[in-house]
């Protein structure tokens, strides 16, 4: 018996370890732990989602195929109307569903690194290919080689982050207007859109244009803003021309009702929320300072609730082993094109900043 033979050399994504591992890994109680490695919301859910989740009736019965409480939901939050909304397991199971729905083998999508690496990963799963145009040194997108990219492999997909991970850069609106002119599905990760702008986002998000547009998809994730990643929950607006095959393409009951019933309940509590993202884009500001102050470290502008960083005469990897071994301080480190010898550092609470920069100024 013989498995796909793509998938013999497909290369395996290198996903974030939870606390408990970690704290195998490095003899630490997960409380000596500082998590700054996956842009997780250290405040976590609220306290009405966990009361909630303590309180649910029937967790034994099947969830709804159509989270239509959800979708109800979910359109008071975003404006738009329910039938242009699908919810998954994170935004992640709807990228995975778009490959699926639009690719056929040998296909490609088009992608601008350093950025998300679940598109290309998604795409050589499915036996297609990622076409890549490079952003510029400042993170910015090249134009002129992403309309070559488009008029030469005609990809079905293009994907683009804004704000972008890893740099936590917005694409500002005349470039979205070009990329939207392009003869291709535009899909726009909002991943973290609710830490840029005004009112959680809204004020930037183009998620009330999907009604009025045949080839804008916009993703969004309960897993950042939310504290919801443990739950897995997410959702996108889609075109209306699109939702029939969405919905006969998902997975019968692909949210879980703990996941449902705690999106719910977050977004009857979005003005706590809020306060919560404020909280975190304030500390943003005063941990940017601060690594400012490192000398070895260029900290990249960022509207986003992580910092990225570039190191400067060390070595990028082996700080990033010191900050975890001797003192429990997790983040992110890259070593590819467009992020050689880099760190990314998620925004945390205060106390995990204060131990953060007391540790890589004794470093």
């Amino acid at each position: 018996m013989k498995i796909r033979q793509h998938l013999e050399s497909l290369p395996p994504y290198t996903p974030i370890e939870p606390f408990e591992v970690l704290s195998a890994r490095i003899g630490r109680e997960p409380a000596q732990i500082v998590k700054l490695d996956a842009n997780e919301n250290p405040y976590g859910p609220l306290p009405a989602v966990r009361e909630a989740l303590g309180k649910m009736e029937f967790p034994h019965i099947y969830p709804d195929p159509e989270s239509r409480a959800l979708r109800k939901s979910l359109s008071a939050f975003t404006g738009i109307g329910a039938e242009y909304l699908l919810a998954g397991q994170g935004a992640d199971e709807l990228i995975d569903l778009l490959m699926r729905v639009f690719l056929e083998p040998d296909d490609c999508i088009l992608s601008c690194p350093p950025t998300f690496g679940m598109y290309s990963f998604d795409a050589e799963l499915n036996a297609a290919s990622c076409i890549e145009v490079p952003r510029r040194a400042d993170f910015s997108l090249d134009m002129d080689a992403i309309r070559a990219a488009v008029e030469t492999y005609q990809p079905k997909l293009f994907f683009i982050t804004s704000p972008n991970n890893p740099d936590g850069s917005l694409v500002d609106a005349k470039m979205l207007e070009e990329l939207l002119a392009l003869p291709t599905m535009i899909v726009l990760d909002e991943a973290y859109i609710e830490f840029a702008g005004d009112n959680l986002g809204a004020s930037l998000s183009r998620i009330r244009e999907v009604p009025a547009r045949e080839n804008l998809i916009v993703l969004r994730t309960f897993s950042k803003w939310a504290g919801l990643a443990g739950l897995r929950i997410g959702y996108g607006a889609f075109p209306l021309w699109l939702m029939p095959t969405l919905w006969k393409s998902k997975q019968p009951y692909n949210v879980n009702v703990a996941a449902s019933v705690a999106a719910q309940v977050s977004l009857e509590h979005a003005d706590e929320l809020s306060e919560v993202v404020e909280r975190l884009k304030n500390e943003r500001t005063r941990l940017f300072a601060a690594l400012q102050s490192i000398l070895y470290l260029k900290p990249y502008p960022t509207q986003s609730n992580f910092i990225l960083c570039q190191v400067t005469g060390r070595d990028a990897a082996d700080l990033k082993a010191r900050l975890a071994q001797e003192y429990g301080v997790f983040i992110r480190y890259f070593n590819k094109p467009g992020l050689k010898d880099c760190i990314r550092i998620s925004v945390g609470r205060s106390q995990d900043t204060n131990a953060l920069i007391s540790a890589l100024k004794n470093l």
